[in-house]
Formats: structure tokens, sequence, C-alpha cells
């Protein structure tokens, strides 16, 4: 073999190490513009764009270590490239990293849907739900910083990872938790942070420790909502109140910190005391009043006047406004007080009998009507009420609009008194004699009798007769000859002679008849004898409760 041959040979055995897609050593030996040269010792040189070169400093001679993508391009160079040599390397870096279960530092790049994308060597995804134990709302805030990450899962094919810093949290967290739970005690005090607020109760980070600051807890006074004490991030002082490392949790306290105001309240605000506070809450039935810190009293809205009828306490006191309250009663189980206002004033009521002695005649304005009577004001804040049943003598009034309206003014007999349920009965008949006591004298079976019809009901005619007393002509005595409507016979406004037939002093009725006028006394006695055999509960219905129900002139019974 010639000398060439040998020369030939060696040359080919040393250009076949060099494989493509391999990572070989090279040496810088030109820097252009737009390209670096580099010599891998090939037979001929690489162009690699000098933007693979940023940020570096690099003179002719320097190292550098590149990846051998092509042996020969279409102008004969090699085709080489230090990037792609970079991230081959850092692949199989992170993959090892993986393999090992150990974490790999990286910088955010870029948001991008679903997530972030970081700089760990070759590019990476942390997803959304990854980034803090409490996905952010702004992802915009970590982009440019620096973390640790665990890789959860590599695509060798695709070359994807997809990484977890929540992950990392986590794992320092329960790190940190263990250390905790070791080291603290019940009656510790710690600092923590907010971190959520529940209706219940407030969570408490106590370095890596979710500690619970129940509601109840957070202060010897009465509050609705743990938010009007805590906030979210805000920094506080808590005592640990219990530990259960088994479960991991942690019970912690703010009031068990400073001195319980009920321990002595009944020393410092016995029974009748006068109490001085601001008023901190308007409920519909009544308003609590702070006295001192983490101590508050309810005025029932009943407890704020003698006489005023409050509705709600916001009526007459605001939010924030400093009140005199007395003290009625005290629970130190239920740390509660009792206030009162009225009791500052006296009752108006104690004396209500010396006022208003039974049997008084007085004069007052009608005030209310309700469905069962009328309520007569007798001075600021008292009313009497007149019960619909004590309205007339006479008349069967169903609702006392029918005699009464507001601002009327009326005369009455006190009737009775009701210290405890602060009522006062009165009535308005009781002021005039009764018609009926002497009935006899005005009114006798056999009389002839006249009046004005006063209304027309299916069954009969009512007649005004003297004293405002109304009598019934039954439908049967209007004539002898069959009468199949009252109104064809009578009408309201006439005026009728009538005779006597029936008087019922119990019932306070008076049966009156047109066909009887001209009766001989016997023939009187059989009319009011077969005039007895009226049902009551039909043909015989109460005057008043006919007239009540008529409509127009017109009533059946069976409409009752």
């Amino acid at each position: 073999m010639s000398i060439n041959a040998e020369l030939s040979d060696l040359i080919d055995s040393k250009f076949r190490e060099f494989k493509e897609g391999t990572i070989v050593n090279g040496t810088i030996i030109d820097i252009r513009p737009q390209v670096i040269l580099v010599d891998i010792g090939y037979k001929s040189e690489g162009a690699i764009p000098t933007a693979e070169f940023e940020d570096e400093e690099i003179e002719v001679g320097d190292g550098v270590e590149v990846l051998l993508m092509k042996l020969e391009d279409d102008a004969g160079m090699v085709v080489l490239s230090k990037e792609k040599a970079a991230h081959k390397q850092n692949w199989e870096k992170i993959v090892k990293v993986y393999e090992d279960g150990g974490l790999v530092k990286g910088k955010v790049k870029s948001v991008v849907k679903g997530g972030l994308m970081v700089n760990v060597g070759v590019e990476a995804f942390l997803p959304g739900s990854q980034v803090d134990i409490i996905p952010p709302k702004d992802l915009t805030e970590y982009v440019g910083k620096v973390f640790e990450f665990k890789i959860v899962k590599v695509n060798d094919e695709r070359k994807n990872i997809v990484l977890s810093r929540r992950e990392v949290i986590e794992a320092e967290r329960a790190e940190l938790r263990q250390q905790f739970l070791q080291t603290v005690t019940v009656g510790d005090k710690v600092e923590g942070l907010v971190k959520n607020i529940t209706d219940f109760g407030a969570f408490v980070d106590l370095q890596g420790m979710d500690g619970l600051l129940h509601i109840t807890d957070m202060s010897w006074g009465r509050i609705s909502h743990p938010s009007e004490m805590v906030h979210i991030g805000q920094s506080i002082e808590v005592q640990i109140l219990d530990v259960d490392r088994e479960k991991e949790r942690v019970s912690l306290g703010i009031k068990q910190m400073l001195d319980n105001p009920w321990a002595d309240i009944e020393a410092k605000y016995p029974i009748s005391q006068e109490v001085k506070g601001k008023v901190t809450k308007l409920l519909p039935y009544g308003a609590f009043v702070e006295i001192e810190r983490g101590v508050e009293g309810l005025v029932h809205v009943s407890e704020l006047s003698w006489v005023k009828r409050i509705t709600r306490p916001s009526d007459v006191l605001e939010l924030g406004q400093e009140i005199t309250a007395v003290v009625l009663g005290i629970s130190i189980e239920e740390q509660k007080i009792s206030l009162g206002v009225r009791q500052l004033e006296e009752n108006p009521w104690d004396a209500i009998e010396a006022r208003y002695p039974i049997g008084q005649r007085i004069t007052g304005a009608v005030r209310n009507l309700t469905t069962y009577g009328a309520f007569v004001g007798l001075e600021e804040g008292i009313d009497g009420m007149i019960h619909v049943s004590d309205l007339s003598w006479t008349r069967k009034i169903n609702h006392p609009s029918e005699v009464l309206k507001k601002g009327d003014e009326v005369e009455a007999i006190v009737l009775s008194i009701d210290k405890e349920n602060q009522r006062v009965s009165l009535g308005v008949k009781q002021a005039e004699n009764d018609p009926w006591s002497n009935i006899d004298d005005k009114f006798k079976v056999g009389d002839l009798v006249k009046g004005q019809v006063a209304k027309i009901a299916s069954f009969g005619a009512f007649v005004n007769l003297q004293d405002d007393i109304d009598g019934l002509i039954h439908i049967s005595q209007l004539s002898e000859e069959h009468v199949e409507r009252v109104k064809d016979v009578l009408k309201v406004t006439d005026d009728v002679e009538a005779r006597v037939i029936k008087v019922d002093k119990v019932e306070r009725r008076i049966g009156l008849s047109i066909k009887a006028v001209s009766y001989s006394e016997d023939d009187l006695r059989k009319e009011s004898k077969s005039f007895e055999t009226l049902k009551p509960s039909s043909e015989m219905v109460g005057l008043e409760q006919a007239f009540n129900l008529a409509s127009g002139e017109e009533w059946s019974p069976s409409e009752d």
C-alpha cells in the first residue's frame, strides 16, 4: 500500500469517529457579524449563527461544545448548533432529575393559556393549578421570577415537561407542620397570618400549619361575623387552645389572652344600676349596647317606653348613639345582660287606677279602629278600648266603623283596668240608661205602635221604634194574604203601624204584626202563640245581625 493510500485510510478512519446527532468539542476560529466559525477537527469547519452566543463574551481560540447536526451541507460545510447542544445536555439532566425525584430551578418566561412557560434549561409548562397552594388570580406577577419546581411529567418523544411549584410548597409546609406539631404546646402564643375567613371562624397560617380561630374564641363580646375582628392577610397573635397531633388540628384563641370581663360582672353591674353605653347593633327585637369592651347588654324593644308603641328600636335609636339604661338581669352562663330604658322614668300605669277609677266618665278622641272595638286616647301613650259589644244597648254592631270613625270625640265610662296587661276597658252604652231595663213599661203584647221601616230583609222588615229600639215584622205578619217578597209590600222609610205580638227581654227582640192591627184579643193570643213557634236561627234572626249582613234592601238567611 502506498503512503497516499495509508494517509487516505487514516483520514477516513478519523472522520468516521464523527457521528451526526452527537455533541463534540470545537474551537472558535473566526468571529463574524452574522456567524461564528467553529473547527471540530473535521475536514471542514462549521458556521453557527451569532445569536446562539447572545450575552456571552467569546474570543477566537475559545472552546465550545456543539451538536453535530450534519457532516456536510450543500456547500460542503459542517452544520453545527450550540443551542441544540445545550438543549440536549439540559434535557438529559432534566430526565435524570425527574428519575431521581429531585427539584429543578427555573425562571418564569411568560403567561400562556392555562398556566406559565418556565425555562429550566429547556422550556417547561407550569399549569395554573400548580403555581401555588391557592391558585393565583393574576399569573403575570410571577413572570421574570426564579423558583424551585418539581418535575411531574416528562414526555421524551414530544420533549414536553410539566412542572409543579405547589408540590414543592406543600412538601415544605408538611415539614414545617411536623416541626410545629412536635414543639408547640397548649398555652403558647404564636404569630400567624389570616389565610381564610368563613362564617364560623378564620383559618390562620402558623409556619405551614393551619389553625382554626373559632368565632366564639375571638372576643368576650358578641360578634356576628369573623370579618368584624380580622381580615385576610392580617398578621395576628393567637394563643394555642388545643393540639390534636394525630389529626393535625390546632385550635386558636384571641380572647383567652385578655381578662374575662364577665368574671365579676354581677359585682360591677348590680341589678337596678344605671349604666352608660353605645348602641352597637339594631335588630327588630331590640338594641345591643356596649357598656365596656367585650360586654354588651340587650334593650328589648318592649323595654324602650312605658307608653309609646315602638315597633322597631331603629325608630328611636341610632347606631353609635350613647344612651343610659338600667340593668334588669344578668346571665353569666349565657353572657347576657338585660337592660331597660323605660325604667329611667316613672311607670304611668302604676297609678292608673287613681287617675281613672271604675265608673268615671271620660271624654277622648278615637285613635284607632279594629274588628273588635275602638281605641280612645286617654293621655299620651295610654288608650282605653271600647269593645264592639259596649257601643249600644239596642243595636248589635258587628264593626265599630258602623258608628265611629277616627278622630270622633266620644264619651265613655271606665269599666275595668288590667294593670298587668296595661289595658283600660271603656263602655259607651254604659254612659246611658239601658232602654231594655224598663221595656215592660214601654211595650206590651197587644200595644199598637208606630215606627219607620229601617231595613228590608228576605224574612221581614225592621221598624225603628222609640228609644232607638227595633222591632221585626216577620213576612208572615205583613198581610192576611201570602206575601212572596217583603219589598213588594214595604220599602225603607215607610211609616207603619203595627201591633206588638212578642217581647223577648232575654234576646232583646220585639215581634210586630201589621195584619194583627185589627185583631181581637182572642185572635191576637192565637197569633202571638203561632209567632212563638218561629225558629230564632232562621225566621227570627238577631235584629241587627240581619241589618248588618243585608245587601241593598234584601238579605237571605242562607247567606249568613
